[in-house]
């Protein structure tokens, strides 16, 4: 677990942007579940590949189509939202940071942890992107 004053700046850079943090099972299902499409971010401390993960998901929101809901859980820190997000995004093994696209439900899109390290934020957001235009 990490200490609240470490994760509070990362939890308000995907705040600041619009995302809603998630804190339980139940957000996470509703989230998930709801019309239309919803982005989940799994928040991470790792500066590797956290640091640009961040700015990625951030840039991708400039786009003519993006998704209709944008939420986020923190690794290592709200376990029960964390499992609950990961169980959803199977068969893809756990990874943090990493960020899936659901479809009324269903998920249609991933991108895990080694597609993000090493990458800049820009190459990130196109990724997404080009999800955002296929599905949103």
């Amino acid at each position: 677990m990490y200490p609240p004053e470490l994760v509070q700046p990362m939890r308000d850079d995907l705040g600041s942007a619009g995302f809603q943090h998630l804190y339980t099972e139940k957000e996470v299902n509703e989230a998930i579940s709801k019309e239309g499409t919803t982005l989940v971010v799994v928040n991470s401390v790792c500066g590797c590949a956290a640091a640009n993960a961040r700015p990625g998901a951030k840039m991708s929101l400039e786009n003519d189509k993006k998704p209709d809901n944008l939420v986020t859980v923190f690794a290592g820190v709200d376990r029960e939202a964390v499992d609950t997000a990961r169980a959803a995004m199977v068969p893809f093994p756990p990874s943090s940071p990493s960020m899936a696209l659901f479809k009324n439900g269903e998920l249609v899109h991933m991108l895990e942890r080694h597609h993000i390290e090493g990458r800049p934020a820009e190459m990130i957001a196109e990724n997404l992107k080009e999800a955002y235009n296929q599905n949103c």
